[in-house]
């Protein structure tokens, strides 16, 4: 295959398998494609489970979001709301001063940082 031509990690997974149906032990095909032994095994018993599908990485989006989109847009009405009409003594919200109120709002636990709120 050429470089670049194909997804890497499909072509490592793919010659796991081809492999492992060839009758080559763990080791063997782990030091065959440079892989750790734990791995080799994950992808054979993920094919034995779910087929060809397993070639496909099931990569995860990062961190959980600590925000549930109601807090969301509870943080976006309250930041768009003038800081007067919810009874605060100024005018204009800062980001200290938004997070100081979001963090004392009774009945919601709104956890975000000053870097998020942002």
């Amino acid at each position: 295959m050429r470089r670049g031509s194909t997804n890497t990690v499909r072509y490592r997974r793919a010659m796991m398998l081809l492999a492992s149906a060839g009758g080559n032990r763990v080791p063997v095909i782990a030091q065959l494609v440079q892989a750790d032994e734990d791995t080799v095994r994950d992808v054979i018993h993920r094919f034995n489970q779910i087929g060809p599908a397993c070639l496909d990485p099931r990569w995860a989006g990062g961190r959980p979001r600590l925000l549930s989109p109601d807090d969301e847009d509870f943080v976006v009405q309250t930041a768009t709301t003038r800081p007067t009409k919810l009874s605060q003594p100024f005018t204009r919200w800062s980001i200290r001063k938004l997070l100081a109120y979001l963090r004392k709002v009774h009945g919601r636990v709104i956890r975000i940082g000053r870097e998020a709120l942002r």
